[in-house]
């Protein structure tokens, strides 16, 4: 990974200064300034420690606090702090699923103003921008954006025949798995029973032509929709990948992790993988990752698969948000911290050093950018997270996605005929208090 990049965020005037003190929660660094809290996930350290330190001003500092690796852990530490009234969450890194929730429970300052306009403008692309919006009013700055595309060995496509549909961007999920199955490979996914599964589900749901829920905004009253012709779709393919030799060994445990090591194994012809946009630099050679050029040149990618022929698919879109305490002690300092740590520079530093897209559009033709990836994976990603399909954003999303992943788990227990119903029925019951998780 590249080190850190320096002196580049500095959009609101003010002078950098020097110093992270990581460990403290402390309203008051050592020099008397206040310290400003911020509780990162584990994505990019180094590059938001460096974004920490060049932040931080003449006038307070900024600390790096580290949440859990998980989504739903993540969520639960910032939840009880929030629920408290703590006063020592200044900043925070935020799933985007998780906004409605936080806005909704009045856990989160508004940007109005100068700040908003800063923060969402014309070039933040239209679902990082979406995300950090709840009842028309903007609760969040984008800092990163993310998609999964579909990544796999040129030379297995090839083998399997479909490196054309793959190409250009027709290729179904069903096609995917035939082919893996014929070939000697397998099919990669995140099908644990954890957050990453509800984004597979929810993804081919939309690619459907469905939602799991609709009219959000009515809170717990929410129209259930999963039992439907494309939640019968998305579950004929999670059966039919549980069913097949494609599956991976691991699938009702498997996370994002897991399945890099099948692309290249020791024999075998490789697999296809749904994956986020980290995966290229996992690849790329180095000193230390062992793999060859020859390798790194059979990595392909392509648009994520088709649940229905002739349906465009719906790449899922994550990232992460910026957030402010409602309950900080320095709400103009904290609004003015989240605005530089979300710069188009520091975007790019988190794109070129961690593989972290950007929310913003004229980042992905930075020369830096084009220098450090492939122009057409780039186009692929850019075209993903504009194209692709946003968890349901509800205040209750928790509910909603623990239902999910509780009624579809295992994948090998998917039925298409009553899996969606039994869904819907959870979902409802859940949500209506007459259930729990």
């Amino acid at each position: 990974m590249r080190g850190p990049r320096r002196g580049l965020w500095r959009p609101l005037g003010v002078a950098a200064t020097i110093v992270l003190a990581a460990s403290t929660l402390s309203a008051c660094s050592e020099s008397g300034k206040p310290t400003l809290n911020w509780y990162i996930n584990p994505d990019g350290q180094d590059t938001l420690t460096s974004l920490a330190e060049q932040c931080s001003t003449d006038e307070y500092d900024i600390a790096i606090q580290l949440l859990p690796t998980g989504a739903t852990d993540q969520r639960t530490q910032l939840a009880r702090r929030l629920a408290a009234n703590d006063s020592t969450t200044d900043l925070m890194s935020l799933d985007p699923v998780f906004v409605p929730e936080f806005a909704n429970a009045d856990w989160l300052l508004e940007f109005e103003g100068d700040a908003a306009d800063a923060v969402v403008d014309d070039d933040v692309l239209a679902g990082p921008a979406d995300t950090v919006q709840w009842e028309d009013k903007i609760y969040a700055a984008p800092q990163w954006a993310n998609t999964q595309v579909l990544w796999y060995r040129e030379s297995l496509a090839e083998a399997a025949g479909i490196s054309d549909a793959l190409q250009e961007g027709t290729a179904t999920w069903s096609q995917v798995i035939d082919a893996a199955a014929q070939n000697d490979g397998t099919v990669g996914v995140q099908a644990d029973r954890y957050e990453a599964y509800m984004v597979w589900i929810n993804a081919l749901v939309q690619g459907a032509g469905g939602d799991i829920v609709s009219d959000t905004e009515a809170g717990v009253d929410a129209q259930v929709d999963i039992d439907s012709d494309a939640g019968r779709a998305a579950a004929e393919v999670v059966a039919q990948l549980a069913g097949s030799p494609a599956a991976q060994s691991d699938l009702s445990v498997s996370r994002e992790g897991t399945s890099l090591g099948a692309m290249f194994p020791d024999g075998g012809a490789g697999e296809f993988m749904t994956n986020w946009t980290f995966v290229y630099k996992n690849y790329e050679p180095n000193d230390t990752n062992g793999f060859t050029d020859e390798q790194f040149a059979d990595l392909a990618w392509a648009r994520y698969p088709r649940t229905v022929e002739g349906e465009e698919s719906k790449p899922p879109v994550g990232g992460i948000d910026i957030g402010v305490g409602a309950y900080t002690e320095h709400p103009e300092y904290a609004l003015e911290a989240a605005q530089c740590v979300t710069t188009p520079e520091a975007q790019l530093a988190l794109a070129v050093n961690d593989g972290l897209m950007p929310a913003r559009s004229s980042v992905y033709e930075e020369q830096e950018l084009v220098d450090a990836y492939d122009p057409t994976l780039l186009t692929l990603f850019r075209e993903s997270i504009e194209d692709g399909g946003p968890r349901p954003k509800s205040a209750f999303y928790n509910q909603i996605s623990g239902s999910v992943q509780s009624t579809w788990h295992p994948p090998a227990d998917v039925d298409p005929e009553r899996t969606p119903e039994r869904s819907a029925n959870f979902i409802r019951d859940v949500l209506g208090g007459k259930a729990l998780l």
